[in-house]
């Protein structure tokens, strides 16, 4: 159970991530939403892992595989 949190707190910070350039400032309402939204999401289920799995680990699955995912989705979204 605690990778599935893992994975939905890495999916959640991807999206927010990703709406974070179409919130241009946080000035367009909806891409902000969802900003703000993934980002509360993904730090809860991070927090829910974190009972599970020592920090560091946790921690570096995360931003690894956050930054891994934020900069596919940019690509498949430039192209």
């Amino acid at each position: 159970m605690p990778y599935l949190y893992l994975m939905i707190a890495i999916i959640a910070e991807v999206i927010a991530t990703s709406a974070l350039k179409a919130s241009n400032g946080f000035s367009v309402p909806l891409p902000s939403l969802i900003t703000v939204v993934g980002y509360a999401i993904s730090l809860y289920f991070l927090s829910l892992t974190l009972k599970f799995i020592p920090v560091g680990i946790a921690y570096a699955i995360w931003s690894g595989a956050g930054a891994s995912g934020s900069w596919s989705t940019s690509r498949v979204n430039s192209s």
